[in-house]
């Protein structure tokens, strides 16, 4: 049997095995605070004394092996560590490399008090690995500012209402910023002006109705037929000459030749070219008998009337365009002028447009910095 002593002072006798056993067991013990004396938690504060009002940094700090997961406390704004000490603020923390794998973590807060007293602020748990190590405790004195309420004056008296001096550095860009806006304005007037007063070059497409040539000559030879029922020698010069003339008109626009300037003898020979040859002999013995009755008072029976005004219809019905256009487009005449004016004009707007908000711009900084400068 052996024996040895363990800080103790009592004597113990064991066997070999239970010795051995013992052994084991202290080294297995012993074990555990070397692992946790791996981390370390560090807490300290910038000031120890403030006065009321004033703020100061807290500092945790925790030094573990790379890889270890750390938890640091979260404090809201304005939340109370303890009644008394509030948090103004949390600060990023920050991360340092230590020698042989070690970390050095960081977390920093600001903290403020309005109490004149001096408070005890505990120890700080942070985890680390989900387990938790506290810091050391800190203590901070806030301290009150002591105001002699009976001589108030003694130091400083009352001062009047100072007027700030006018400063031409302070007031010279608003000044030439407010000139050039009232010039750009002025600009913009005069060409507003200038829109205004020049009409402006509108362009009318009108639209004709147009009356066919044979449905105008038709109405014509009615309004002949209703007015001379019966013609008689005194009105047959006048019957003669208003249907010939009907039928001039006709020609000319269905043909395109000028009618109205040529003779009877001048038409035919033109219309030969033209129609068919026995229509044409049944008109030619109608202008025929016209010249006779204008000119040689040539009386003419009423069958012969009759007859001459039914060959003017057939004549007409016979050589009628079908399907005429019924409306006329009539496009307006530009000059180049007028060009040379719509384009000054578009010049001259898109101008005014550039103008005016050039000067708007400049209004809305010119009285930004009139706030700045006033308020």
């Amino acid at each position: 049997m052996k024996t040895f002593s363990v800080n103790t002072n009592k004597k113990f006798s064991l066997g070999r095995i239970e010795g051995f056993l013992l052994l084991l067991m202290l080294a297995f013990f012993s074990a555990i605070p070397a692992s946790a004396q791996n981390v370390s938690v560090e807490a300290k504060i910038d000031s120890t004394v403030i006065f009321v009002g004033q703020q100061t940094g807290f500092h945790l700090g925790v030094t573990v092996k790379e890889g270890q997961n750390v938890q640091f406390p979260k404090f809201e704004p304005l939340q109370h560590i303890i009644p008394g000490i509030e948090v103004v603020e949390t600060l990023p923390s920050d991360t340092q490399k230590l020698d042989d794998g070690y970390l050095r973590i960081s977390a920093h807060y600001t903290l403020t008090s309005f109490d004149d007293t001096l408070y005890y602020i505990p120890s700080v748990k942070v985890k680390v690995n989900n387990k938790e190590y506290e810091s050391k405790s800190l203590a901070l004195k806030v301290l009150t500012v002591k105001v002699d309420t009976l001589h108030p004056n003694q130091f400083f008296g009352p001062k009047d209402v100072q007027d700030n001096p006018f400063l031409w550095d302070e007031w010279s860009r608003v000044l030439w910023l407010s000139a050039a806006a009232f010039v750009l304005f002025i600009i913009a007037l005069l060409m507003f002006m200038r829109l205004k007063s020049e009409k402006p070059i509108v362009f009318k497409v009108k639209i004709i109705k147009r009356v066919p040539a044979h449905q105008k000559a038709l109405n014509s030879i009615e309004e002949i037929k209703s007015k001379s029922t019966t013609v008689t020698a005194d009105d047959a010069k006048a019957y003669y000459t208003h249907l010939t003339d009907t039928l001039r008109r006709y020609m000319m626009e269905r043909f395109g030749f000028n009618a109205m300037e040529m003779t009877s003898a001048e038409i035919i020979s033109r219309l030969r070219q033209e129609e068919d040859q026995a229509k044409i002999n049944e008109l030619t013995m109608l202008f025929e008998t016209a010249d006779l009755v204008k000119f040689a008072k040539y009386s003419v029976g009423v069958n012969e009337n009759d007859h001459n005004l039914i060959s003017a219809i057939d004549f007409i019905n016979t050589t009628k365009q079908e399907n005429a256009p019924t409306e006329e487009r009539i496009e307006p005449t530009v000059t180049e002028k007028d060009k040379q004016t719509i384009r000054n004009r578009k010049v001259l707007k898109w101008t005014l447009c550039v103008v005016a908000l050039a000067n708007i711009a400049l209004l809305v900084y010119v009285v930004w910095e009139l706030i700045l400068l006033c308020f």
